[in-house]
């Protein structure tokens, strides 16, 4: 049986390995949506998430829209995003920001929170996966290094 530790130092292992063969770590780019009062506590939970699976998480600029995103993603040098914000800024938004990043080329597309009533509507504008506390952490940033290309 693996200890949660041990499966989170193989998690860092991995992307260590691709520090050391491409002069950087896989990285999520966090597609934050509004103010920092709407934002603020689920990128801080993305960052903390992605980061302890040795993603490196790049949140710049500080908040963006469906216009900006795919922009700013294609700037991060990141192959995966996850949007981050209030659940009344995910009704207005988050389905154009998920397709934008979709068509910038993302390869996965994370929500960080629950989707309640509007799953559909997030999965058919592009969200691969939702993030939640008490989710699976290890599954979640063994899917990202794999979707990455990290080996």
């Amino acid at each position: 049986m693996v200890r949660r530790d041990e499966a989170f130092e193989e998690l860092r292992a991995r992307s260590d390995a691709h520090l050391a063969a491409t002069g950087a770590r896989p990285r999520l780019f966090v597609a934050a949506l509004g103010p920092a009062s709407a934002h603020t506590a689920r990128a801080g939970f993305a960052a903390n998430l992605f980061q302890a699976g040795g993603i490196e998480t790049v949140h710049d600029p500080a908040s963006v829209d469906a216009a900006s995103a795919a922009a700013a993603f294609t700037a991060s040098g990141a192959r995966v995003a996850c949007i981050c914000s209030s659940d009344a800024l995910y009704a207005e938004q988050a389905a154009d920001v998920a397709a934008a990043l979709k068509a910038a080329g993302a390869l996965r597309v994370f929500l960080a929170g629950r989707p309640g009533e509007q799953r559909e509507t997030y999965e058919r504008a592009g969200v691969d996966e939702f993030v939640v506390a008490g989710g699976d952490a290890v599954a979640v940033l063994t899917g990202a290094l794999d979707r990455i290309g990290v080996a």
